[in-house]
């Protein structure tokens, strides 16, 4: 398996809408795979496949603390098929957008459809920490970011800083 480079903002791919796996094979299987090493390596929590730069609905999870053995998820096709009108707010950092955390509100439960790696349909209703990281990277894969629930002020604010550093780098 290969940890695969992240995209990092302001990459316009982190805006692309990605398409639905036609068939659970053995490359989506990799790919799964893949993400989650590359998850673990960061270190984070979810990943969706189109921050390793492939625009297919691949979403990885895994709650499991430092210390605690790894309860990897994987999620093909996931889609929001409920949510509740009771919200939470919850601290939120991604890493596509590194070492930047705010407080974003989102539905407190939401249920998902979602293929499993063996082609099967499944559904899970989650809340708490899960329903938050299912909703952050099924947006990913419809090119919305975290950053877009926040006031206009600060989503610009953090935009230019990942820009400014983007072309510090390709200077370099």
């Amino acid at each position: 398996m290969a940890i695969r480079p992240l995209v990092i903002l302001p990459d316009s791919v982190l805006r692309q809408v990605s398409d639905p796996v036609q068939a659970i094979t053995p490359e989506i299987k990799t790919l799964a795979a893949e993400m989650l090493e590359t998850m673990y390596d960061a270190p984070g929590i979810g990943l969706a496949a189109i921050q390793v730069g492939v625009p297919k609905r691949i979403v990885t999870i895994d709650l499991a603390k430092q210390d605690e053995e790894k309860q990897p998820m994987v999620f093909v096709n996931p889609e929001v098929t409920w949510s509740s009108d009771e919200t939470s707010i919850h601290e939120e950092g991604c890493l596509s957008i590194p070492e930047y955390y705010e407080e974003v509100e989102r539905p407190a439960r939401v249920k998902v459809r979602y293929l499993d790696l063996d082609g099967k349909q499944q559904e899970v209703e989650a809340e708490g920490l899960l329903a938050t990281c299912l909703q952050h990277e099924i947006d990913h894969l419809n090119g919305v970011l975290f950053i877009d629930y926040l006031s206009r002020l600060k989503r610009e604010r953090v935009t230019k800083r990942f820009a400014k550093a983007a072309r510090r780098e390709s200077a370099a």
